[in-house]
């Protein structure tokens, strides 16, 4: 009883509560231009936090025309009294630590809809903009050639997280979600569905879209919804016989045969009723299409069907389609995504694009090639139509987000594009028109990155994770057969597991970056599931599942108990090292150190074996020297997977080794093989400095916290202990240097591909050149296979 009446006085608050502002609004003069402004009725009367966004063109993420969501629905903010102190409560609100300045008169364009508030004055200090002062919601005197915008600080507050993405901002609430409905019985069981009715969600239901007037450009704009490139022809007469077929099976009556041999009509459709031979092949529509759009006119270079002009039927109209029939569509998926692997080879994808740095497929940040070397895309007017061009080129679909200010992690190398303007029709963002770019003009913190539509293909159904304490760890089942073809969840052997297929196992699961891959699970609570289903996984960590990995035909596990399955730690950021190539070639040199100054080193095992057999400490050995400035260009710290309880204290070089290896340093002769090595246990990671804006947040002294924060780097120079490798016993000649961080990938990283580094090099017995530097994922492939060939040089004149 006393719940019940707690039920009924908590219904009568919140109906008073929401019912009060409403009464207030209604009662302020809508022409009281002069009326003191008071403090906007919060629209969260149930505790919901203000949405706001920015938007309009041309912008940056950190800059546009303010929107607020009230009432459901998206409106704008009048310029009049806007002032400094309105900007910063809002910028606060996307996330940015201030304003800069504010704009009024619809500089990033004209909003529609409603215009929320007006006269609004802030002191600065609100939380939100719903806690300033101002005429009230939705009461205005103003047009929308009067909407207000803010530029804010590109500084982000601590905590908040996807503020910076150029979205489509299209009323949604015309079409919520579209889907294919296959009609061959045969494209239902496979993935992606290529070919379909097209089909809206509208209430509880999906209903259809009227053919009349369809054309190919509305159907280059659903296949980009659903992650396809291309769109096909469809054969309509194949449809149209569909219809008349699904028309005459409900008109006519079925029939049971009675005992006495009469046919009467059978009293109730029986549902599972045997077909006809065409039947078996065909879904058959038993009831009428429900036509909730009757037309669409699409130009062809809109991200969702919602952009495109619609016109929905009439609430109180018949749902028919005369002349017509439910608009069907046909996809081309592109080559990751094809089951013919005939065809696979047709379509390539470009190779003058990449995505990097991305932890889903179809993500990541967009990088170009020029002159057989990658560089990256300013994010100045980066919008959905120039990210659309680069998601099809790649074979993706349309873009689903374009994100800015190096959202995707910031790249090293050249930036060639800026201010790109696709119409969203080319076939490459190079045949795009774009500015080129000066050291002036933009550094890699505003490296432009996308989000890609990409096909359904239900993998994050045949894995799970369980036993984990959030959503992101666990132990991971996977769905397989048995020889009946009954399906039961199974667990994956540990042995061998490591982050590289952790990476996988994330991706699949639409978790994002592999903190970690377990061998061993028996911290976590275990589900009913105890038998091991695959073994001897062993990925590449490019793969969509773990289904594509190498594994056992049949599984081979010496540790079979549940415990000892593999496991995964999931995160949404990851840290990214790359070495500065340029400073190894600027800095390399030969020295002949004796071996009384070696003693420390050879205690650290950084000399070559061939020292133990050395007249100490009289003699010397020959140590090629080097900086390397390793850089985090990630988006989350590079931290020492062990604790500090297990750092091991070297008193030779005072401080601890917080990793067992950090770096590898080879030389290599022309066939691949090591002629002479050095390694790097991390003697310790700590921020040497930080990009403009970063502050340092690792320091090795005093048993500090280890690890390079994200923007700064950990400059190892050439003068110290072990950053060298031993070259006593190399003969002249032409070899490979390579410098590998990271090597065994203890650490997650979002990308493994750029942790080397590749120098060609010529010693003559006395000098070194070093030519060519680069990361491993730097050059083309072309100019990674000229790398290979190169003879060394003949001179010690460097061209």
């Amino acid at each position: 009883m006393e719940k019940s009446r707690r039920g009924v006085q908590l219904a009568f608050s919140l109906l008073f509560g929401l019912w009060l502002p409403c009464c207030l609004t209604q009662t302020t003069p809508s022409n009281a231009a002069s009326a003191t402004p008071t403090p906007s009725p919060s629209p969260q009367s149930l505790g919901e936090r203000l949405k706001v966004r920015l938007t309009g063109y041309p912008r940056k993420h950190n800059e546009g025309r303010v929107e607020l969501f009230y009432k459901g629905e998206w409106g704008t903010i009048c310029d009049d009294d806007f002032s400094i102190s309105n900007a910063n409560v809002l910028c606060r609100q996307l996330g940015f630590v201030s304003a800069t300045g504010w704009t009024h008169s619809a500089k990033y364009g004209k909003g529609q809809g409603k215009i929320w508030l007006d006269n609004v004055l802030c002191n600065g200090g609100e939380k939100s903009i719903e806690f300033c002062k101002s005429r009230g919601w939705g009461n205005s005197d103003c047009t929308h050639d009067e909407d207000a915008g803010v530029v804010c600080k590109d500084e982000r507050i601590p905590g908040f997280v996807d503020s910076n993405v150029i979205d489509a901002h299209v009323d949604e609430n015309k079409v919520e979600e579209v889907r294919l409905r296959p009609v061959v019985v045969t494209a239902k069981k496979k993935l992606p569905v290529t070919e379909g009715v097209v089909e809206v969600k509208f209430k509880e239901g999906w209903v259809q879209i009227c053919d009349v007037g369809w054309t190919i450009k509305n159907t280059r704009v659903v296949c980009g919804m659903l992650g396809f490139p291309h769109e096909r022809k469809v054969n309509k007469n194949f449809y149209k016989h569909l219809k008349k077929r699904a028309a005459e099976k409900v008109s006519r009556p079925k029939v049971n045969v009675s005992a006495g041999g009469r046919q009467t009509p059978k009293a109730k459709a029986n549902s599972k009723s045997k077909q006809s031979s065409p039947g078996k092949r065909l879904y058959l529509e038993r009831q009428k299409n429900h036509f909730h759009i009757h037309s669409v006119a699409c130009t062809g270079t809109e991200i969702h069907l919602a952009a495109c002009p619609l016109e929905f039927n009439k609430p109180n109209a018949t749902s028919t389609c005369e002349g017509g029939m439910a608009a069907v569509v046909s996809c081309m998926p592109g080559p990751l995504f094809m089951q013919n692997s005939g065809m696979k080879k047709k379509l390539k994808t470009s190779s003058n694009v990449r995505l990097k740095g991305g932890a889903r497929l179809g993500e990541g940040r967009v990088e170009v090639l020029k002159d057989n070397e990658w560089g990256t895309v300013c994010d100045d007017r980066w919008n959905l139509q120039s990210a659309s061009v680069v998601c099809r080129e790649l074979g993706f679909g349309s873009a689903k987000e374009a994100l800015t200010g190096a959202r995707m992690g910031q790249g090293m190398g050249p930036i060639y594009m800026n201010e790109v303007k696709c119409l969203g029709q080319e076939k490459s963002i190079w045949n795009c028109p774009f500015k080129n770019i000066s050291s002036e003009d933009c550094q890699h913190v505003e490296d432009a990155a996308v989000r890609c539509n990409i096909p359904y293909m239900g993998l994050e159904n045949t894995i799970r994770l369980t036993g984990g304490r959030t959503r992101y760890e666990g132990r991971l089942e996977v769905l397989g057969s048995d020889s009946n073809g009954t399906e039961s969840w199974g667990l994956i052997c540990g042995e061998n597991w490591s982050t590289t297929e952790a990476m996988v196992a994330c991706r699949q699961l639409g978790l994002g970056y592999a903190n970690q891959g377990l061998q061993e699970t028996w911290y976590w609570d275990g589900s009913n599931v105890t038998e091991m289903v695959m073994s001897g996984v062993k990925c590449t960590g490019s793969e969509m599942s773990l289904t594509q990995c190498q594994h056992h035909k049949t599984v081979n596990c010496q540790k079979a108990a549940a415990k000892f399955s593999a496991g995964v730690i999931c995160s949404e950021t990851a840290s990214d090292l790359i070495l500065d190539a340029p400073l190894v070639q600027q800095t390399v040199y030969i020295e002949d150190r004796p071996l009384h100054m070696l003693y420390c080193a050879a205690e650290e095992d950084c000399l070559s074996k061939s020292a133990a057999k050395a007249n100490w400490p009289y003699g010397h050995r020959r140590l090629l020297r080097f900086s390397s400035q390793i850089h985090n260009i990630g988006r989350a710290d590079f931290k020492p997977k062990a604790g500090r309880h297990s750092w091991v204290w070297h008193a030779c070089h005072g401080h601890y080794h917080s990793m067992n290896i950090f770096t590898h340093y080879d030389l290599l002769n022309a066939n691949g093989t090591k002629v002479a090595e050095g390694h790097k246990a991390s003697f310790c990671l700590e921020d040497s400095d930080c990009q403009e804006g970063v502050s340092k947040r690792y320091e090795c002294a005093n048993f500090g916290d280890q690890g390079i924060t994200v923007g700064c780097w950990d400059l190892y120079r050439h003068d110290i202990d072990c950053q060298w490798i031993d070259i006593t016993d190399v003969k002249p000649g032409n070899y490979i240097m390579q410098i590998v961080i990271n090597p065994d990938h203890e650490v997650a990283e979002s990308d493994f591909t750029n942790n080397a580094m590749k120098c060609n090099c010529k010693y003559d017995g006395h000098r070194i050149w070093f030519h060519n530097c680069h990361v491993g994922d730097a050059f083309s492939e072309e100019a990674e296979r000229r790398f290979e060939k190169y003879p060394g040089q003949l001179n010690n004149q460097i061209s």
